[in-house]
């Protein structure tokens, strides 16, 4: 076992608060502008070097954030400053052990105070090569996930370009046009009474229960989420089951979230689901919705507001051609296939992940014995 030290995190890092930007000085281009929820423009000028490490200091407190790049951290962040004699890759990871949230202050607006954070005891390597090693083994892990994302959005891409090729710029492809709900077996979620808690649980035994925000951060396919309902509470309030491979369209507040479900869930009433018979449709489906403009399915300005569940199950679906749908899914299906298995992999190594974080950083695992 390597040598470890005690000390506090202010000996080994600087942290700084961030500098406002108001949303007039950001562009499409430039650096990255990192605010508590991660990147939220861009500028032509940089306050932090790479590898840049933010925490949110206001909203979303605590989360680290890394990239590997120049940066501007926005005032809603903490940024790092200097790093003392320690790896910077490292102390990513060592941020996300410490649970930050847990020292935020305000009552309506949480808030993290650097002299604060400055004053919480770590323990770390005090060798900085042991360091690297440990972030290096986590950051392999991390890189595989995101390069998981990365080839999954250019598939997808590929299908949503296709899609247009042959359906949208070519309109002989399509047979006819009518109400999604007389093609479609359209359903819609529910809620269980929120004042009752005893009906929603976090254990993933339960009733996988998908909200917008799960479907804002899925990916093409949806597996799980950040609550459960129980059977119980499932029968007692009649909330739809639908199956796996069932296309879902989020239709409140957030208009045209689009995912498959890759197993049994329910969803709260602001999602819709449409089942169908044919599978072989799904993949024209996903792709026609995600190409939808749903701002011509409102009456009013807020499209937010104006859209319900009957305007969802009378919206206009384009049927194609039998011969133009087989042709797309012939070639559409092994690509979201591709998507659907390094998803499956990314959540393993995420769970890999999840796992050998805390106990990599309590000194209880020597990266040494760790064969990636």
């Amino acid at each position: 076992m390597k040598e470890w030290k005690d000390c506090l995190l202010g000996d080994i890092i600087t942290f700084q608060r961030g500098f406002d930007l108001p949303k007039d000085k950001m562009s499409g281009t430039g650096y990255p502008v990192v605010g508590s929820n991660g990147i939220i423009g861009f500028h032509n000028e940089f306050t932090t070097e790479s590898p840049s490490i933010t925490i949110g200091r206001s909203g979303n407190v605590g989360n680290p954030f890394i990239l590997y790049g120049r940066s501007w951290s926005h005032n809603t962040t903490l940024f790092i400053k200097q790093f003392h004699g320690v790896d910077p890759v490292f102390i990513y990871y060592y941020l996300k052990t410490l649970h930050l949230e847990r020292y935020s202050g305000g009552s309506a607006v949480p808030t993290l105070n650097r002299n604060h954070v400055h004053c919480l005891p770590v323990h770390i390597p005090c060798d900085i090569e042991e360091q690297k090693r440990i972030g290096c083994v986590l950051k392999t892990i991390d890189d595989k996930i995101n390069h998981n994302k990365e080839i999954n959005n250019n598939l997808e891409q590929q299908v949503r370009a296709l899609y247009r090729q042959m359906f949208v710029d070519t309109p002989d492809c399509i047979a006819s046009v009518c109400r999604a709900d007389e093609f479609f077996d359209i359903s819609i979620g529910k809620t269980p009474p929120r004042k009752d808690p005893q009906w929603f649980t976090t254990d993933p035994n339960d009733v996988t229960w998908v909200s917008i925000s799960d479907m804002g951060s899925c990916g093409t396919f949806i597996s799980s989420s950040s609550e459960q309902l129980t059977a119980e509470a499932v029968e007692r309030f009649n909330v739809k089951v639908v199956p796996s491979n069932t296309v879902l369209l989020s239709f409140k507040l957030t208009v045209g979230r689009i995912a498959i479900t890759d197993g049994e869930m329910a969803t709260n009433e602001a999602i819709a689901h449409f089942k169908t018979d044919k599978p072989e449709i799904n993949e024209y489906l996903y792709c026609y919705l995600k190409d939808f403009n749903y701002q011509t399915m409102g009456s009013t300005s807020s499209i937010a507001t104006a859209v319900n569940s009957k305007i969802v199950k009378a919206m206009p679906f384009s049927i194609p051609t039998d011969e133009a749908l087989e042709r797309f899914h012939a070639t559409a299906k092994p690509m979201f296939l591709q998507i659907k298995t390094n998803q499956a992999e990314s959540r393993r190594l995420v769970d890999i992940r999840d796992s050998l974080l805390p106990r990599i950083m309590s000194g209880e695992l020597d990266v040494s014995d760790l064969d990636l």
